[in-house]
């Protein structure tokens, strides 16, 4: 066995066990009132318990003792539209002791207090600071779900990765596996100034393609009006726990993160044939 000395570990994931003194009447609130959309019990009666979002968990152990000495202690959660869920909780009528307002350390937070007596706190981007980062865009841009025609596709893509003559039969075989796309048009010419391609298999994978826009048109919202778009189609048509992956250099991981994409690990293959003798 050959011993490799260049492997460094890595931290993938970081879950907090709360004691509690009853797991299934704490994985209901969680469930029901935070909103934590998947759970799971272990034991009979339960003597273990979790709840999850999009892979972030929270594990709750039975322990009355150490419950009892426990309450007081709190857990740091960073959200996604953290205004939306802070009217969720509002909604659902959970012990909100710190209102939702922007910290001096950058982030808009408010606190809960659960029926154990943790203190979760909720935070995520400011209102105001979102909202200047995000501008509307041009007045003269829509975006429209569609697919791109190949003739569309293939000039836009002309124009972004400067191709003289894009195949058009090419263009064609990419654009047939396409579920669903967002397309950016110029209302006064009817021209495609971007798109956005999402591949699936409409049970549990999907894959973000081929998000460009056109030079005249970058940093004016528009690939960002085509990522909500397609966030937008997602969370109505996706099945639940569905995956969503994209591939994108470091320099981007910013723009797609504002549409809830996060780093991960993975590994890819590019076929290389030999020319042919």
């Amino acid at each position: 066995m050959i011993e490799r000395n260049d492997i460094q570990p890595s931290v993938l994931q970081i879950e907090p066990v709360l004691a509690v003194r009853d797991i299934v009447e704490t994985v209901s609130y969680w469930h029901e009132v935070l909103g934590f959309p998947e759970k799971w019990t272990w034991g009979t009666p339960p003597t273990h318990g979790s709840v999850s979002w999009h892979g972030t968990s929270v594990q709750f152990t039975l322990n009355s003792e150490l419950a009892s000495v426990s309450a007081g202690h709190s857990v740091f959660t960073r959200v996604r539209y953290v205004e939306h869920l802070y009217k969720l909780h509002q909604q659902k009528r959970a012990e909100i002791v710190a209102p939702l307002e922007n910290k001096p350390w950058g982030l808009a937070q408010y606190t809960v207090r659960d029926i154990n007596g943790y203190y979760v706190h909720f935070a995520g981007a400011p209102v105001s600071e979102r909202e200047r980062s995000a501008p509307g865009l041009p007045e003269v841009v829509r975006i429209v779900n569609r697919i791109p025609t190949p003739n569309e596709y293939r000039h836009l893509a002309s124009a972004v990765y400067h191709i003289a003559n894009a195949d058009k039969e090419k263009a064609a075989l990419l654009l047939a596996p396409v579920v669903t796309a967002a397309v950016a048009e110029n209302k006064d010419t009817g021209e495609v100034i971007g798109c956005a391609l999402l591949l699936g298999d409409h049970v549990s994978f999907y894959y973000v393609k081929d998000v460009m826009v056109h030079p005249a048109w970058q940093h004016q919202q528009v690939g960002a009006g085509l990522m909500k778009e397609l966030t937008r189609w997602l969370e109505a048509n996706a099945p639940d726990n569905a995956l969503v992956t994209l591939i994108t250099p470091d320099s981007l991981a910013p723009f797609y993160k504002q549409f809830g994409f996060t780093p991960a690990f993975g590994m890819v293959r590019e076929i290389i044939r030999s020319e042919k003798r």
